[in-house]
């Protein structure tokens, strides 16, 4: 039995889990989330937590069962606590700027780059080059990071472009080290 699948989700104060079939809707403090599962993936509510059992032991029902388990978790900690990804922008003259809920980025084009981010998802701008994207669907917080990164990925020589905070690049060396030894 998966590990992960078996273990219950606990439901803190101030969370209501309304269970509609094999839709689930997580109320919390911070906002409203709702998921379809899958039809052979049961989820109950048992004495203050959430329950999932798998209808069978073939490969799809086990590889769903922990999935499942591992989402609603994530619910409930995004209605409660909510989940961030910070991003950085290095280069010179890179910078982030926001207008309205739209942000604007420098970086490195002949234009400025405009972004507008989904609903239910904040972007924060901590000076101008460090960006803070917030909300309480992790799937969809973790997608706008990987959108914005997409916008200038960083560079393998120079490390100029938009990061995660945190993630350390392997720079290549260049053409220095081949002409050195071609003179030879």
């Amino acid at each position: 039995m998966s590990r992960i699948g078996r273990m219950p989700v606990a439901i803190p104060a101030g969370v209501k889990v309304k269970i509609e079939g094999n839709q689930v809707t997580v109320e919390g403090s911070k906002g409203k989330l709702t998921r379809v599962f899958h039809p052979d993936i049961k989820i109950a509510q048992e004495d203050g937590k959430l329950v999932v059992t798998r209808a069978s032991d073939n490969r799809l029902h086990r590889s769903l069962h922990g999935l499942s388990r591992s989402l609603l978790a994530n619910m409930v900690d995004g209605v409660t606590k909510g989940f961030e990804k910070r991003l950085e922008l290095t280069g010179v003259g890179y910078r982030a700027q926001k207008a309205g809920s739209k942000v604007t980025l420098q970086v490195g084009y002949s234009h400025p780059v405009e972004f507008d981010p989904p609903q239910g998802i904040d972007v924060v701008i901590e000076g101008t080059n460090k960006l803070r994207i917030v909300g309480i669907d992790k799937e969809l917080v973790g997608e706008t990071a990987a959108e914005i990164k997409r916008i200038r990925i960083p560079d393998s020589y120079k490390g100029k472009g938009i990061k995660y905070a945190g993630e350390r690049l392997r720079l290549k060396p260049g053409k220095a080290g081949k002409t050195a030894t071609k003179g030879k």
